[in-house]
């Protein structure tokens, strides 16, 4: 079947199911287990309006179940045994207990994309905010700013895959004596006089060519979210701050960043949730060689290349345990905010 086709089909079933579950559900709960006659009929009609809200979130809960606390479960149990292929062909699990976490934590590179994820975790998240937060501030000023705020959240409509196929093309390094393609190298090239580099190959420095790519995303994400909270300043504050003679930074640092402080907050730990998943951009770009390795990097390889579903489920753990408290908190932050 053509994949537009098979899509059209997907979402005519998929909707057609739930309006199908939700009418027969309610038919069934109201005609045949709770029916609202004879001596019951009472009780019935508050018995069936306690189970009608369970009957909507049943769904909900059946696919986090299933895609989500399955999956977690799955790969605890995995992350403590060790798969192992019998001679017949079959494949069986051996309890191994801590065994694998124990081997990851003696490899290399498990400590080098550790070190490399705590460094996108300082990088990343200061300076999308910071850049997102001044985005917000200036395209609020100028007459244009909508425009200004389209073209800064447009990479946010780019896969990382993509996004990493733009950058990659910005460092690329032709040799020397021929016409650089790569902005970086004809840049460089045109002001140093020298060899045009290949800047993914640099160990430390080519990490931080990679977060550039992340940081240009994420840029627009958090600007749209500051723009926002920015706009919902009360002008009391900020024209009785005028009146007593406050400056533009003034306005800004001691005015306006204290009262949306709690969205700053969301935005820096939701970054910070994506930078610990990143992936993508590291695969695509460098396949985590020349020391770039990070978590999720790593865990695709020992999964899929060395076939070490132990230690590749370890790996997993590791990333669920770095997000889950920053997740907690994000949610905290965010349920605050609405109150």
């Amino acid at each position: 079947m053509h994949p537009a086709l098979l899509g059209l089909v997907t979402i005519i079933m998929g909707v057609g199911g739930c309006v199908g579950y939700f009418w027969l559900s309610n038919i069934a709960l109201d005609n045949f287990i709770y029916p609202p006659r004879g001596p019951n009929a009472g009780r019935n009609i508050n018995r069936a309006n306690i189970v009608r809200p369970w009957l909507f979130l049943f769904p909900a809960l059946f696919a986090l179940s299933v895609y989500l606390a399955y999956p977690v479960v799955e790969t605890i149990r995995l992350s403590l045994t060790e798969r192992v292929t019998q001679s017949d062909g079959s494949t069986t699990y051996d309890f191994v207990g801590f065994a694998n976490y124990a081997q990851m934590m003696a490899e290399d590179k498990f400590w080098e994309a550790l070190g490399n994820n705590m460094m996108w975790l300082i990088v990343v998240p200061a300076l999308s905010t910071a850049f997102g937060l001044l985005a917000a501030q200036l395209t609020d000023r100028i007459g244009w700013g909508s425009i200004a705020k389209s073209l800064i959240f447009m990479p946010m409509a780019i896969s990382f895959v993509g996004a990493a196929v733009i950058w990659k093309l910005v460092y690329d390094a032709r040799p020397p004596g021929t016409e650089q393609i790569g902005i970086l190298n004809a840049i460089y090239v045109w002001f140093s006089g020298n060899e045009p580099q290949q800047w993914l190959t640099v160990p430390f420095w080519n990490s931080f060519m990679l977060m550039i790519v992340l940081v240009w995303i994420q840029t627009g994400f958090a600007m749209v979210i500051l723009s926002a909270a920015l706009r919902g300043i009360p002008e009391e504050t900020v024209e009785a701050a005028i009146v007593d003679g406050a400056n533009p930074f003034q306005i800004f640092f001691k005015i306006k960043i204290p009262q949306i402080m709690g969205t700053i907050v969301v935005v820096w730990t939701t970054i910070t949730i994506v930078v610990l998943k990143v992936f993508d951009i590291v695969f695509a770009m460098t396949n985590g060689q020349w020391e770039t390795q990070v978590l999720a990097n790593y865990m695709y390889d020992k999964l899929f290349r060395a076939n070490d579903w132990g230690v590749g489920s370890a790996a997993a753990m590791v990333i669920m345990l770095l997000v889950t408290p920053i997740l907690v908190w994000n949610v905290y932050n965010a349920r605050k905010e609405m109150k």
